[in-house]
């Protein structure tokens, strides 16, 4: 039941972070994800079944200990956005800031003391894998959205860089992950801590 809850938290949580990126390059003139139907808050046009539910589920149900998971990436067209050097940085920001109101406003929820202890519990949920997801993606390396973030920041002078990164971005990304993670789970969790304590 716990897992199941988890997948649902992590369904609705890369959703809003896609629709994030989507209304952001929207606003900044950017008609690309409206042409192709990422405005929306229905799960099935963000949804990588891969990303967003089978791999998620199989690191669950085998006790792994952590979990990964991606939507659809929204696509959009840098040339479209009204600022061309901070708008694909932009973009890329409002889906971890996205995360983090959604965890700011349901930790608010818990501090009320309103609610029964499964809610609590289902909300405290939110909380950890929406700060996890921001935190996570806010890494720099393609696809997530830290890179977009790191190179508008570098400019055009590591191209070279961002293309060999972006070239072997499966590869850096589990690395990552296999070696680094543990370094970022106390992060994640100093900010939880924060949120509700």
């Amino acid at each position: 039941m716990e897992s199941i809850i988890f997948i649902v938290i992590l369904i609705m949580s890369v959703v809003i972070h896609e629709l994030a990126h989507g209304y952001t390059a929207d606003a900044m003139g950017d008609p690309t994800p409206s042409l192709a139907g990422r405005l929306t808050l229905n799960p099935l046009a963000h949804l990588d079944w891969l990303g967003s539910v089978i791999l998620p589920a199989l690191l669950i149900f085998s006790g792994a200990p952590f979990v990964v998971g991606w939507a659809k990436p929204v696509p959009f067209n840098p040339h479209y956005l009204k600022n061309k050097k901070w708008g694909g940085a932009l973009v890329a920001v409002a889906g971890p800031l996205s995360n983090i109101l959604l965890a700011g406003i349901f930790a608010v929820l818990i501090h009320t003391g309103m609610f029964s202890p499964f809610l609590v519990s289902f909300f405290t949920g939110i909380v950890v894998v929406n700060i996890a997801l921001a935190i996570f993606n806010l890494v720099p390396i393609p696809p997530l959205d830290g890179h977009h973030i790191l190179f508008a920041a570098l400019g055009n002078r590591f191209q070279e860089l961002q293309s060999f990164l972006s070239r072997y971005s499966f590869i850096v990304l589990i690395i990552f992950i296999i070696y680094v993670w543990e370094l970022i789970e106390p992060i994640i969790m100093g900010f939880v801590r924060l949120f509700i304590a």
